[in-house]
């Protein structure tokens, strides 16, 4: 697990590699411009504030460029569609997330980590030619998952040219293009797990009506026999392996 976490911080630098470094000095820290005669010392320095500022940017990130997206917009769909309000709690769902997306990424994290980690620990990459073995199979899962038709809107809305290869799509054009993609996948699963809950508030609701029990809230009565029905189907059986085997 260690190595997964280290190799999607890897993946992270490596997506971020181009972005300028913005970074505030801690109270008991003084920041300074001075002359210096060793070039690297001034290296040393803006890659450090360039560290420092991708680790507060890390959790975003990983958010954005990884399966959790989708997984956790499922889990409240189904939440929303038991009608249990706030269970499981927030905490749980979150964590359940997490768990899978490390899942999940494993065989890409995996690949950063062989390819580009620990290459460049054991000085064999240098630092430009690690990021960008790093970036790649993020990048791959990333294309995987993401329709043509969202890259092409993003390409045109970036003005640019019309690719020839999917290597040549720039990467701040692929993680928008994926992010969209995720969240129509994550509607689209969302609204089928809706329907036999749905079904079941409806015979609910016409039941009682029928019994002339207006006054009874059907959501009542009907959330029983909906956690009924997704204990006897297995629901988290069900949704878990869809969820996960929807990134195949």
């Amino acid at each position: 697990m260690k190595k997964l976490i280290l190799a999607a911080t890897v993946a992270l630098f490596a997506l971020l590699a181009t972005a300028p470094a913005h970074a505030a000095g801690l109270p008991t820290i003084s920041l300074g411009v001075q002359d210096s005669a060793q070039p690297d010392q001034v290296a040393t320095s803006l890659k450090i504030l360039m560290v420092l500022t991708v680790l507060s940017l890390a959790p975003a990130l990983l958010i954005m460029v990884t399966s959790f997206g989708r997984i956790v917009i499922v889990l409240s769909f189904l939440r929303q569609a038991l009608g249990t309000q706030s269970l499981p709690p927030n905490q749980l769902l979150i964590g359940l997330a997490l768990f899978l997306t490390f899942f999940v990424m494993a065989p890409t994290f995996g690949k950063i980590n062989n390819e580009a980690l620990q290459p460049y620990l054991n000085n064999q990459l240098s630092q430009d030619a690690a990021l960008e073995k790093a970036s790649a199979p993020l990048r791959k899962f990333m294309l995987r998952q993401t329709r043509e038709k969202d890259l092409a809107l993003f390409i045109n809305l970036a003005h640019e040219k019309k690719p020839r290869t999917i290597e040549d799509v720039p990467t701040y054009v692929v993680i928008p293009s994926f992010i969209i993609s995720e969240l129509r996948t994550a509607f689209q699963i969302g609204f089928m797990i809706y329907i036999p809950f749905l079904v079941v508030d409806m015979v609910i609701a016409s039941v009682l009506m029928s019994m002339g029990m207006m006054m009874l809230p059907p959501v009542m009565i009907s959330m029983p026999f909906k956690l009924m029905l997704f204990v006897l189907v297995d629901g988290w059986y069900l949704i878990v392996g869809s969820l996960v085997k929807s990134f195949g």
